[in-house]
């Protein structure tokens, strides 16, 4: 992990480390050969730290809170936002050619009915038992687990606490990303494209979109609360144009079997291909929707300090990607 302070030579400093890429080429190509993920292999990325005090190893994120304030930035002087925003904006002029960053917020879902169950049983007996079930006949949570009311009022409390930030300057995302799951997207909805009467949303109508994409679901097979709805269902429910599936988008999903669990080494490899597309795209600023296992996934891809993520929050994490010139 690549680590920079807020300084006025940060372009500079950060030219002077080294990089440490934190999946690197010959890695990737080697663990992709037998996972069929399409992605660029000749990009790596690094998490860059100094900014937010989640970049820190160590830091306890009950204590913290799920969305601290200031997201965690560091700074907190006045005009902290207009400061990072220009470090960042610095950053990309004084790169090189094949080196961009980008900034990506990202957020847990609010509190499903799996996650009351697994508390309810404990973590051994869920995942040896009650997770294969759709439910204990009190509590339902699969297939595809949706909110809680404590997991409405957990996005919700996002929506704040965006409005607030916003307030004060913090850089608006300029692209959305969705987990096909419905607890994240009813959280993405509630954070960013609802409101309390009287008041406006996050989102003006014109910007009221987010893609959502297969691979930022959370890690698959035998928990039932992972199986996804069908496509004709999500797209009733979470209907063109505020809400656009990839393509192809099979109608069934394809990835959940009962008797098999996804690794964590396949969710890091799911995180890349995930990075792959929103650096693809000329936004600085990237909101993704997702769950605790892929964000953890996505985190180790970067090469960032684990970081325990609760239900309802956020993590920014700024990201340096390096094309290869061969």
């Amino acid at each position: 992990m690549e680590t920079i302070t807020s300084s006025p030579s940060l372009a500079e400093g950060l030219q002077q480390n080294k990089s440490l890429d934190s999946v690197g080429t010959e890695e990737r190509v080697d663990n992709m050969v037998g996972l069929g993920l399409a992605t660029n292999l000749l990009v790596t990325y690094s998490a860059i730290a100094g900014f937010f005090v989640q970049d820190s190893a160590g830091v306890n994120s009950t204590t913290l809170g799920a969305i601290p304030s200031r997201f965690g930035l560091s700074d907190d002087s006045k005009d902290h936002w207009a400061k990072f925003r220009h470090n960042i904006t610095h950053l990309n002029a004084h790169a090189p050619h094949n080196t961009v960053y980008k900034v990506f917020f990202l957020g847990r879902h609010g509190e499903g009915f799996h996650n009351v169950a697994e508390a309810k049983y404990g973590t051994p007996a869920w995942n040896d038992y009650w997770s294969k079930l759709d439910g204990d006949g009190n509590i339902t949570w699969g297939p595809d687990a949706l909110l809680t009311p404590t997991g409405e009022a957990q996005a919700a409390d996002a929506r704040t606490a965006w409005k607030q930030e916003l307030t004060h300057g913090a850089p608006f995302p300029t692209v959305f990303l969705s987990s096909p799951l419905r607890r994240a997207l009813d959280t993405w909805k509630i954070t960013f494209a609802e409101s309390p009467e009287g008041e406006k949303p996050v989102l003006d109508f014109e910007r009221r979109k987010t893609l959502i994409y297969e691979n930022a679901r959370e890690m698959y097979g035998v928990h039932t609360c992972d199986k996804r709805s069908d496509r004709s269902t999500l797209v009733h429910l979470y209907p063109h144009p505020t809400y656009t599936f990839e393509a192809p988008f099979p109608e069934h999903d394809p990835l959940w079997e009962a008797d098999v669990r996804e690794t964590n080494e396949h969710v890091v490899e799911r995180a890349l291909t995930i990075l792959d597309k929103a650096f693809q795209r000329s936004d600085t600023y990237v909101s993704i929707t997702a769950h605790s296992g892929f964000i953890n996934g996505f985190l180790t891809a970067v090469g960032h300090p684990d970081f325990s993520l609760p239900t309802g929050g956020m993590i920014p994490v700024v990201v340096k990607s390096v094309r290869s010139s061969s």
